[in-house]
């Protein structure tokens, strides 16, 4: 059994309108946020080994806070530039190379195609990923290079402001 999260990276900031997109940052909700959203998973008893994310600087932000809260070593962050506005089908492109030593993987993307995809994969559906909102699938393999065929169940989903 694998468990997988996607994650749509925390509120980024605007405040430099000539910026290019790419490089936003986080704002200082979004840097409250994401260490939150990894302590409340963390509560749950969700224990992530496995971090990817998208390059921009919002995603890698978010995915490092993540990652401190797992003891995960900067150096173990799998960094893939095709997940920045990534389509669904860059999502699965990313999950057939994670290495079946991960477990429970977390992917840190952006909107829309976060929402497409995770819209495609169980039942449950989510109209808009609000930011730093994980929505978590278990996958019933025990290998990443079936993802494809393999059986998925909507586990949970939270964010910021749903309590």
């Amino acid at each position: 059994m694998k468990e997988l999260l996607l994650v749509r990276h925390a509120k980024s900031s605007w405040a430099n309108p000539g910026q290019d997109d790419f490089d936003r940052p986080l704002n200082e909700r979004g840097q409250k946020d994401a260490p939150m959203m990894a302590q409340r998973l963390i509560q749950r008893g969700v224990s992530i080994n496995g971090i990817i994310t998208s390059t921009a600087l919002r995603a890698i932000t978010t995915a490092r806070f993540f990652a401190i809260e797992n003891s995960i070593a900067e150096k173990d962050i799998i960094k893939h530039e095709f997940l920045y506005h990534a389509p669904p089908e860059r999502f699965v492109k990313a999950i057939l190379q994670i290495p079946d030593t991960i477990t429970t993987a977390a992917i840190f993307a952006h909107n829309p195609g976060i929402t497409d995809f995770v819209n495609q994969l169980s039942e449950a559906r989510i109209d808009d990923m609000p930011t730093c909102c994980v929505f978590a699938i278990k996958i019933n393999t025990d290998s990443w290079k079936d993802f494809s065929k393999a059986k998925k169940e909507f586990w949970f989903a939270d964010w910021p402001k749903r309590l």
